[in-house]
């Protein structure tokens, strides 16, 4: 029956119409070129996973296939192509492509599968210019060397491989799976996002208060400057007004030089004169010779007068115990200055310390968190404090020894020095009880009122009546008793207002009580 049928005509017309168009015998049958070149892809790939060539895949050929022509591990993906059969022929094999999602992929959908599942972007002009619909994919698994490499224009072969795996994967076993929501992750993340914010935020607030607080640091440090040169500016005048003091020291002697020479010159003329009228025979110039002499007479009161007024009778000790109380005092002062110095030095060191640290983040924090800040600000108002404890006691001494100057007529800051004054002062020098050292290049810790309390008096406590002149000479030293003091004067000028001994010869200035007349006796 088989060797008569053969020789049947319609026979040898069917299985030479099969041989030659293979969509007439499939269901469903093909629409159009595309339908036919997918059918040939797909026979290729069916011959391809038939090992055994029997015309069927069987489940074992299905998973070799993955293992070792894929690369995969998912064992249990045969599943979704062989479902309940296990011999899977051609025909079957299209019916399935052709009722398969992926076969109804439109463009856009292949495009987007290009890019996100095959991560080959920069073909995506090519499948475009070329229409590459899901209808299209069994060519590319098939990997047609002519469709691949001179219509898709896909020449790296790395390339045509990964894209080979990836539409064999779509076209045997559907569309690739997207992956199970993982709600975990999303929770990690959305807590290290917050964590990371909150960070963030901390980090700012902190920088944020560490350079306010720095800032009004450096304000402190810059009036600390301000108070420094302040100090500074009023030292150079102190210096300056001490220079114009020697100055005036200066002129003052060679004009007392100058009148007391005058004075000489005219008590030798008012002596001649008297002499020359003593001499004289007649009463007329006897009383020219009278005339003469009181006028000469007139003007070395006058000069006197204005002697007097220039240089009061003082004594010449209260001078030098003025100039050794200034001297101690001065002392004292700079120690304090010295203090208040070296309080400025470490503020400074601390506070360039303080702007080395600020130059990282973690170097802000760090400077945010520790007590650095707190000490550096409490030195500073410290050091600006003992700055200008410092200019204000400069600025009292200055003006009270000026106008100790002025009242008593003689200089006292411009003097022969401490141990000079030390020396003629103190004959026993177990009253000295403070060297006389230049000032140490430490600070003092207790300060300048401790040294007050522990230090015991230098000058030797004496009354008026025991006062001895020390201008006069041995043999002429006597108590002298002093007078009461003028109601009119300041209490520390009394003794500078007091009238001295008089010598025989010398023109004595007397004051009364109220200080308005004086009486001038030859």
């Amino acid at each position: 029956f088989l060797r008569a049928l053969v020789h049947e005509p319609w026979f040898l017309w069917l299985y030479t119409s099969a041989s030659v168009y293979p969509c007439l015998i499939v269901m469903p049958p093909c629409m159009g070129e595309a339908d036919r070149f997918s059918l040939e892809a797909l026979r290729h790939i069916h011959k391809q996973l038939d090992d055994d060539n029997d015309g069927g895949i069987e489940v074992n050929e299905s998973v070799e296939f993955i293992i070792e022509d894929m690369k995969q591990q998912q064992t249990n993906k045969h599943s979704n192509l062989h479902r309940e059969d296990q011999h899977i022929t051609v025909e079957e094999l299209w019916r399935g492509w052709k009722t398969s999602e992926v076969h109804n992929w439109t463009m856009e959908d292949t495009v987007r599968w290009l890019k996100e599942s095959v991560e080959l972007p920069q073909y995506e002009k090519n499948f475009r210019d070329f229409r590459v619909t899901g209808n299209t994919l069994p060519r590319i698994a098939a990997n047609e060397p002519s469709f691949m490499s001179m219509q898709l224009k896909i020449l790296d072969q790395r390339h045509k491989q990964k894209l080979n795996l990836k539409a064999l994967d779509a076209v045997l076993f559907g569309p690739p799976l997207r992956p199970q929501h993982n709600w975990m992750k999303d929770f990690v993340l959305m807590v290290s996002i917050v964590i990371g914010v909150g960070g963030c935020w901390f980090a700012y607030v902190q920088n944020k208060s560490s350079k306010v607080h720095i800032s009004q640091m450096m304000k402190d440090l810059e009036s600390l400057q301000h108070a420094e040169q302040s100090l500074l500016d009023l030292q150079s005048r102190l210096e300056k007004a001490q220079e114009e003091n020697r100055t005036v020291a200066v002129e003052k002697q060679n004009l007392e030089l100058k009148m007391r020479d005058e004075i000489d010159g005219a008590k030798k003329e008012a002596h001649r004169l008297r002499e020359l009228r003593e001499g004289a025979e007649c009463e007329l110039s006897r009383l020219k010779y009278a005339e003469e002499e009181l006028v000469q007479v007139r003007k070395a009161l006058k000069r006197a007068e204005k002697e007097m007024q220039s240089e009061r009778s003082v004594p010449e000790a209260l001078q030098k115990w003025l100039q050794l109380t200034h001297e101690v005092e001065v002392q004292y002062y700079n120690i304090k200055k010295q203090s208040a110095e070296n309080q400025l030095c470490v503020a400074k060191e601390e506070a360039e310390k303080i702007k080395k640290k600020r130059g990282s983040v973690f170097g802000t924090l760090h400077v945010a968190h520790s007590s650095s800040l707190d000490e550096v600000d409490h030195k500073i108002l410290e050091a600006k404090k003992a700055l200008s404890e410092v200019t204000a006691c400069l600025r009292e001494r200055l003006h009270r020894w000026q106008q100790i100057e002025k009242l008593c007529g003689f200089p006292v800051v411009n003097n022969s020095g401490l141990p000079s004054l030390t020396a003629s002062l103190y004959s026993d020098h177990s009253w000295v009880v403070m060297p006389r050292v230049s000032v140490p290049p430490y600070p003092i810790a207790g300060g300048v009122d401790d040294l007050d309390e522990d230090t015991p008096p230098i000058i030797p406590q004496f009354t008026g009546e025991d006062y001895v002149d020390s201008s006069r000479t041995d043999t002429q030293q006597q108590h002298v008793p002093f007078p009461p003091e003028p109601a009119e004067l300041p209490a520390v000028l009394a003794d500078v207002c007091r009238p001295r001994p008089a010598v025989h010869g010398e023109l004595v200035p007397l004051l009364s009580p109220r200080g308005r007349r004086r009486h001038y006796h030859v």
